[in-house]
């Protein structure tokens, strides 16, 4: 009988084998980090697909992360052969391919960034940086320029960006000194910085502030194996996240990057070290500028010497562009509808990108496959992409379909996450910093207008000659108010935030802008 993980040859078996069907499929784990794709129509079979391979991965050692985008996969928790009539039709069908079931679970860790369904998973804006957040937001040029001028600034000055509030905090701190830093940076709009706020203001009302602040995520814990050695599976529980597409796909960029950028070079190993599945992968180059686009081409070529595998899940390959599409080298196609004449070029197309087989028409194969079926081609020794084959998907070991609440909770409280993650934290950062140079600044200038000697009662007991003798034009006395008034203009960018600052606090009108950027507008999570 065929066995899931060949460890001596180093494979995983994906599928295939019957009367009707090619020779089976196996992926080589070697080069599982050449990265993957798998594609088709609604309700042709990706979802298991994807489980299938998650759950070979896992027996393999390596860690998985995922999106659940309909809830379908939380079943990766909880042993499969409970529904009668999916245990029929998966005995049937592992019969065809000689395989044997065996009904587990999974080792699995439930992450949301909204904190409902999962463990809260969370970032800071300067660990995303200006090029992310700008997307995030649909930031024009100009606006893009003075987000990256506010995170410079904050940089320079020691100022920790960890969540919403603290970027609020330093771009009123950019608005209020944009005269001083247009000179040293470039030009600072106040235009620019109301659109950015407005921006940030939209994001929390979709729910983005919970996505910034601490603890925030380490790439160690979803890079874990359970104590029989398997990977875990992180899946993140995305169908609320779903509503707001680009903060979906924003955040999968980011958690690339960070294993970009985190991850030590290994070469090529024996097998990946992390694989990583983006579901609905259309939505991470929608509307992406051009700048995006290159950075995830050149994160999907080069990440792969870090034992990283990729793998892109989309009704079509032409959603993906074509410069990131040649680094996929292993390829599962369920089928394609092709009926409308776009749709017939886009199946030639997507048959194009296979190694021909005599035996059949590749378009053809793609067009007519049922569900569950699949056209693949995966790598053989020396990285050559294989001959297209039909290949009959295995079943999956684990559950099918989503799991219960208690059942959710039930693993969620089994986690070791549960205590690092479930409970936010709020350190010393931009806002506070600003706020209390602010309250230091009022408290000098509060300092500097007490007069020098007497008392108040002293001053309305003045008589009226001496009253309007004080107020009389003196030349000197005038230079000097002018010097003292030059010399003010000359104080430091922080000490002229604070003193303006200090002017808007007294007012009414300065305490409602002191409480909606730097109250607790932000602060909910």
């Amino acid at each position: 009988m065929t066995q899931i993980l060949d460890s001596e040859a180093g494979t995983i078996f994906v599928g295939g084998g019957g009367a009707d069907y090619g020779t089976a499929q196996n992926l080589l784990l070697k080069y599982a980090n050449r990265h993957g794709l798998i594609a088709g129509a609604t309700g042709t079979g990706k979802t298991v697909t994807l489980q299938t391979l998650a759950e070979s991965l896992s027996l393999a050692g390596v860690p998985v992360f995922l999106a659940d985008v309909k809830g379908d996969l939380a079943g990766l928790s909880r042993p499969g052969g409970e529904d009668a009539k999916l245990k029929g039709a998966f005995s049937e069908r592992a019969d065809k391919i000689g395989l044997t079931l065996d009904y587990q679970d999974f080792p699995v860790t439930f992450w949301d960034v909204w904190g409902e369904k999962g463990h809260p998973v969370r970032t800071t804006p300067a660990e995303m940086g200006p090029l992310l957040l700008s997307r995030l937001m649909e930031l024009t040029e100009a606006q893009e320029g003075v987000l990256n001028i506010a995170f410079r600034v904050a940089d320079e000055q020691g100022l920790a960006l960890l969540d919403l509030a603290d970027l609020q905090a330093i771009l009123v701190w950019v608005g209020e000194s944009a005269k001083e830093l247009s000179l040293q940076y470039g030009n600072v709009s106040t235009a620019s910085v109301g659109a950015i706020q407005r921006a940030l203001l939209v994001l929390q009302n979709q729910g983005g502030d919970r996505l910034f602040g601490e603890p925030a995520l380490e790439l160690a814990d979803i890079m874990r194996q359970d104590q029989a050695g398997r990977g875990m599976i992180n899946i993140l529980a995305a169908e609320k996240l779903m509503n707001s597409p680009r903060l979906y796909a924003t955040f999968l960029l980011w958690l690339l990057s960070e294993l970009f950028e985190q991850l030590p070079e290994v070469g090529d190993p024996d097998r990946p070290k992390v694989a990583f599945f983006f579901d609905e992968a259309h939505l991470l180059f929608d509307d992406a500028p051009k700048a995006l686009i290159e950075k995830i081409e050149r994160v999907a070529r080069l990440i792969r010497s870090k034992g990283v595998s990729v793998w892109f899940i989309s009704q079509n390959p032409a959603d993906i562009p074509e410069d990131i599409l040649g680094q996929l080298g292993n390829r599962v196609q369920h089928a394609l509808r092709a009926f409308t004449a776009k749709d017939q070029k886009a199946l030639r197309l997507a048959a194009e990108n296979y190694r021909p087989n005599p035996d059949f028409d590749t378009a053809d194969a793609i067009q007519n496959v049922g569900t569950g079926e699949a056209v693949t081609s995966l790598l053989e020794a020396k990285g050559v992409p294989g001959i297209v084959q039909k290949t009959l998907i295995r079943p999956p070991f684990s559950r099918l379909g989503p799991i219960s609440d208690d059942e959710r909770a039930e693993t969620m409280k089994a986690s070791p996450m549960a205590e690092k993650y479930d409970t936010p934290l709020d350190r010393e950062s931009a806002r506070e910093i600003l706020a209390k140079r602010a309250e230091d600044a009022a408290t000098e200038a509060g300092k500097e207008k007490q007069p020098a000697s007497g008392s108040d009662d002293d001053l309305f007991e003045m008589n009226t000659g001496q009253h309007k003798q004080d107020r009389r034009y003196e030349p000197e006395r005038k230079a000097t108010k002018s010097r003292s008034s030059r010399s003010s203009r000359s104080d430091s960018i922080a000490e002229a935030f604070g003193k303006s600052f200090a002017r808007q606090v007294g007012t009414r009108a300065g305490k409602a802008l002191v409480r909606g950027v730097l109250g607790s507008l932000f602060r909910g999570r």
